[in-house]
């Protein structure tokens, strides 16, 4: 069929970035207030919505789905004083549950976000448990936004104290004494898309107004980093983390809490390296760090003795990934074939062995203190659903947990790695049945940036395209951690051309060994993973048989203009600052390259209304510039997808990631399907 799109007014707008004149056409729609861009996304929708929900694979895809993704979900319980809390879905539940056990009673709902909306669209972000487990602290999120509001409810009772906290994001909660540590915004406009500064600590007394919270720390004079204050396991001193956009070269600050007029002292400053805080342990402090160690370590820092780093746990060939103290011992989280492994050590950081997980996938959660008896973990992989462990320093037992919704008999796991434009090896999962009948419609998945790891994840909307006929592949691209710090480095700034040519390298790689037929690879990738696959469309569009671009971030010239935008600078460089990131950033920037004359393959963009991370700006120029590049109508579909009531990901309700999962695997099906 052949799709005809809206006429869509272009302006003349033009920026000049170091002497450079840059045309941006779609400036207006930056405004997503404007009735001209709620009268083009509506108009978009009228096109996108109707076309999916006539595909043909969509309602029985939907229908295998709904089933897979009715199985029991469960995080790792927090612990104290022996009350627990943790999260459960039941299956089709749009939030998960909080429940409570307490000694000698029945577990039972303690916080059900799901009856505080009709749609499922509020979500529990953050919680923290007081150490006499009396109190918890959340943060709930409506419709997918960053901002939060936090409330305290009491475990026993389940009721909430009137305490109501706002300008709340990216914070920890850390209890103390009659109150906790908390970090906040200065008081704003929730609708705006300025980016936020001026983060500062605060602590909140129980009982008191928001507006008598002391400030414990606040930077003005450089307003753009952020902060995150934690107590110690020991309650002896207050940790601050000083964190520079999305980099995990962060800062490092405390002061003992028995003195509160005593000074900061500075143990680290941004950009030098990771220092994580594990614990307080006989005057030192135990730090994971990969200063001088691109894998990580783990170090001793005595308080006395400061420029005096000892190493307990030395780097190794995997990198470390995730480390915490629990259960009287060091816990190390390696990657080894991007699958995690857990090594354990004495805090004189003599080797004592490892906690054999259940096979390979994902630590996705640790929970636990020093001085606790037992660690909790959340598990999962491609085919097990999140499962709670619990560790008692000698034997891994299920705290709660389910069967997979598919017989792991049927489904084939390997790794396969592809050869990059400079000769570097790129590992991926290909996940399939064992029925599966080679070529298929292969899915590739990949994300390349920002530290993060592609471990196996549970999926359920994957199962379904497996049953479909499809192949997955998972790509471990350069940009992310699974080679450690040396392999980030390598997929950032003026070096991000390298993640689209490892991802192209998969790609061929699959073509050539007989996975997918030409034409029968279909990339996805969200966010960073969304810039990830729009910028390889323009650049590959020979390439691929179909591409989905969800939330993606497309306009490299301006993004750090808007809400969240800012802190990523340190991942991609700013235009306006830097004349070599403009010429970087401007050479695959997915919207300013854009090309008439040029037959691009199917095109799915999906974006949020309520999206104030990577907002809808990105996907709506982009789309706008791909569909007059093709001159107002196209064989193919060049489609974005605008969802209501919905942000950027984070606490999305299942009925809308159901629904959403069977737009996007039904459009690759379709289109790849030969």
């Amino acid at each position: 069929m052949a799709f005809t799109y809206p006429p869509t007014r272009r302006a003349d707008t033009v920026d000049y970035y170091h002497g450079t004149p840059v045309a941006d056409p779609y400036r207006w729609l930056e405004n997503s207030e404007s009735e001209d861009t709620k009268a083009f996304v509506q108009a978009q929708n009228e096109i996108t919505l109707p076309f999916l929900a006539s595909l043909r694979e969509r309602s029985e895809l939907r229908e295998r789905m709904e089933a897979l993704w009715d199985v029991a979900r469960t995080g790792a319980p927090t612990v104290r004083n022996g009350i627990a809390v943790w999260p459960h879905n039941d299956g089709l539940q749009d939030q998960p549950v909080l429940f409570v056990r307490r000694p000698d009673h029945e577990d039972r709902v303690l916080l059900d976000p799901n009856v505080m909306s009709e749609d499922g669209a509020i979500a529990v972000i953050v919680t923290s448990l007081s150490d006499d487990g009396r109190l918890l602290a959340y943060s709930i999120a409506e419709s997918g936004s960053d901002w939060q509001t936090i409330r305290i409810r009491d475990t026993e009772t389940g009721d909430d104290l009137s305490d109501e906290l706002h300008h709340v994001k990216f914070t920890e909660i850390s209890w103390y004494d009659s109150g906790f540590f908390y970090s906040r915004f200065p008081a704003h406009d929730p609708a705006s898309i300025e980016p936020s500064r001026n983060m500062a600590v605060h602590y909140h007394t129980l009982g008191t107004d928001q507006d008598k919270d002391t400030l414990v720390f606040a930077n003005p004079d450089d307003p753009d980093l952020g902060y995150g204050a934690a107590v110690s396991d020991d309650h002896r001193f207050l940790i601050l983390t000083e964190w520079q956009g999305t980099s995990r070269k962060n800062g490092l600050l405390y002061k003992p809490l028995d003195d509160p007029d005593a000074d900061w002292v500075r143990l680290a400053s941004p950009g030098e390296a990771l220092y994580a805080f594990l614990a307080h342990h006989q005057g030192a402090f135990l730090l994971h760090t990969d200063l001088e160690a691109p894998n990580g370590r783990i170090v001793r820092l005595s308080l006395d003795r400061p420029e005096a780093i000892y190493e307990l746990v030395g780097e190794r060939h995997q990198a470390i990934e995730l480390a915490t103290s629990a259960a009287g011992c060091l816990i190390a989280i390696t990657l080894n074939e991007a699958s995690h492994r857990i090594h354990t050590f004495d805090l004189d950081g003599t080797p004592t062995g490892s906690i054999d997980l259940p096979g390979a996938g994902t630590v996705a959660e640790l929970t636990g203190r020093l001085q606790d008896d037992s660690l909790y973990l959340g598990f999962q992989s491609f085919l097990y659903p999140p499962t709670a462990l619990r560790w008692d320093g000698a034997t891994l037992e299920v705290f709660a947990g389910a069967a997979p919704p598919l017989d792991p008999n049927r489904v084939i796991v390997e790794r396969r790695r592809a050869v990059s434009s400079d000769g570097a090896e790129v590992g991926m999962f290909i996940i399939r049945l064992t029925t599966s009948v080679l070529p298929a419609p292969v899915e590739l998945y990949g994300y390349g940036g920002f530290n993060i790891s592609l471990t196996p994840m549970f999926h359920p909307a994957r199962l379904a395209f497996l049953e479909a006929g499809g192949v997955v592949a998972v790509a471990n691209l350069r940009g992310g951690s699974e080679l450690g710090e040396t392999w980030h480095e390598a997929g950032m700034l003026g070096n991000k051309q390298q993640v689209f040519d490892d991802l192209f390298a998969c790609a061929e790689t699959l073509i050539a060994d007989g996975v997918a037929g030409p034409a029968q690879v279909g990339i996805r990738g969200g966010s960073n993973g969304g810039l990830l696959t729009a910028a390889a469309m323009v650049q590959r569009p020979d390439l691929f048989g179909a591409v989905i671009a969800q939330v993606p971030v497309t306009d490299m010239l301006r993004y750090q203009h808007f809400t969240a935008g800012r802190y990523w600078t340190v991942e991609y460089g700013d235009a306006d600052k830097d004349e070599e990131a403009f010429t970087w950033l401007l050479a695959y920037s997915p919207y300013h390259n854009i090309a008439a004359g040029i037959s691009y393959p199917p095109l799915l963009i999906t974006t949020a209304e309520s999206d104030d991370r990577v907002v809808p700006m990105h996907s709506l120029k982009f789309a706008a510039a791909v569909q007059h590049a093709a001159g107002g109508n196209s064989e193919q579909p060049l489609l974005v997808r605008v969802e209501t009531r919905a942000g950027h990901g984070l606490g999305k309700p299942t009925s809308k990631l159901i629904d959403e999962s069977a737009d996007i695997f039904a459009f690759l099906l379709h289109h790849l399907a030969r």
